[in-house]
């Protein structure tokens, strides 16, 4: 049985049964929505028809044809020559999401920690107090019902924070695929060097389809420079990604600069100091050590000036920004320079975060709030950064990010209102994405 993806997907939960159609039998009193259940990629060639398809390259197409055969698309137009047609109806087909940052692990979070505003020294407390209250199976239980929720917001593919313990087992009968970057939190050399065999334990697990390593040196104040580098040069060598998270708060660019503050006061209440950041520095100094990496996700980046935005356009290739609207949202931090990091060419993808500072794990939730939120940009701009550029920054655009032929048929439907938009994207804005389901042939 081939899947959807490269990985196998699971069999259907209760009360739930496989169809010929991408719909579901569903039980008395449940609403008539699309959730993830079985998902088979048919023998032969199949087409999947909607009001219209939104290849991200190139423009929407009205009564768009996207045709799979095995788990890859084939073709995408107006015709086909499958022998089956699936009318989807009243929906736009896109890629399925890329959620280019997230902490799955914090997925049993109920709702954001602390208030709305709170300080980003108070929410690291609050932080370390609930994973402190959890027992050890509580993190990967997380994980998989944080993969899951992805899923059911028609996520394809996430680039998610993981801790020692992970293992590719929980992703594999998700359908989601995952860039698991190995977090790494050493504010001592002691520290630093038993956190160096799990990285290069995680490093070297045998990969599959449906996951692949990254690394992640946390932050500039949470890891010795020793390890940040050997990170480094571990990505390099092992042609992996790196995530770091930099200028995420005001409370960081002054440890930085200067050496003091309410955020070297919690670390040195901790006993988490380092005692590396006496100031004088800045995130350029950051930037130059990750350039030397293949591929660097500067994680949030809120507080980047105009010299270090210019540094990543640069380097777009390699280097991208990864903003996390709702979450920027839930600390009130200043304004994100979003239109101004795109008009100099910064690559920039969105993510969810946790569930500790955002909602839930819903991409289209937070491309909707960067139309809502940043005039300047548009529908189209704001779902390219959390399909094509996201996949792009992860480094697995060779799968995911468009509808194209020899992609992951990874796709995802939007219900659409009945009337029409003279801008099409502007549709999408309206409902609730869902992973399309592959029906059996047999």
């Amino acid at each position: 049985m081939a899947a959807l993806y490269s990985g196998p997907f699971p069999r259907p939960t209760a009360g739930y049964t496989s169809s010929a159609t991408p719909y579901h039998h569903w039980p008395p009193g449940r609403p008539p929505r699309w959730e993830p259940a079985v998902s088979i990629a048919p023998r032969s060639p199949l087409a999947f028809k909607a009001r219209y398809v939104f290849p991200m390259v190139g423009p929407p197409i009205p009564g768009g044809i996207v045709t799979v055969a095995g788990s890859k698309i084939v073709a995408v137009g107006r015709r086909t020559s499958a022998g089956r047609v699936l009318e989807l109806g009243d929906v736009a087909l896109v890629p399925g999401l890329v959620n280019a940052h997230t902490h799955l692990e914090l997925s049993d979070v109920r709702e954001p920690l602390g208030q709305p505003g709170t300080p980003f020294v108070q929410w690291l407390g609050e932080v370390m107090r609930w994973r402190g209250q959890r027992d050890a199976s509580a993190p990967l239980a997380a994980v998989e019902k944080g993969l899951w929720e992805c899923r059911r917001h028609g996520t394809a593919a996430v680039a998610d924070i993981v801790q020692p313990g992970w293992t590719a087992a929980v992703a594999a009968g998700t359908g989601v695929h995952v860039t698991a970057f190995l977090e790494l939190i050493a504010p001592t050399e002691a520290r630093a060097a038993a956190l160096g065999e799990q990285a290069l334990a995680h490093l070297r697990r045998p990969r599959s389809g449906h996951w692949r390593p990254g690394l992640a040196p946390h932050a500039p104040y949470t890891v010795v420079a020793t390890l940040r580098r050997q990170a480094i040069a571990w990505a390099a060598q092992y042609r992996v990604p790196l995530a770091f998270h930099l200028a995420e708060s005001q409370e960081e660019i002054e440890l930085l600069r200067r050496g003091q503050g309410p955020l070297c006061e919690f670390l040195q209440s901790r006993g988490a100091s380092s005692g590396e950041l006496k100031g004088g520095l800045r995130p350029l100094d950051f930037l130059r050590e990750l350039a030397q990496a293949p591929r660097t996700l500067v994680i949030h980046g809120n507080y980047l000036d105009e010299e270090e935005m210019a540094f990543l356009a640069a380097r777009r290739a390699t280097m991208a920004t990864v903003y996390c609207p709702r979450t920027h949202a839930w600390f009130q931090h200043e304004p994100y320079p979003l239109a101004r990091m795109l008009s100099l060419g910064v690559r920039v993808a969105l993510g969810t975060d946790s569930r500790a500072s955002a909602p839930d794990l819903d991409m289209l939730a937070e491309v909707r709030h960067v139309v809502a939120h940043h005039p300047a940009i548009s529908p189209r701009t704001a779902l390219e950064l959390a399909t094509v550029e996201a996949a792009r920054a992860v480094g697995i655009d060779d799968a995911f990010g468009t509808l194209t032929p020899g992609k992951q048929a990874a796709m995802a439907t939007i219900p659409l209102p009945q009337p029409e938009a003279p801008d099409p994207y502007e549709l999408l804005l309206e409902g609730t994405p869902a992973a399309v389901e592959l029906p059996d042939d047999g």
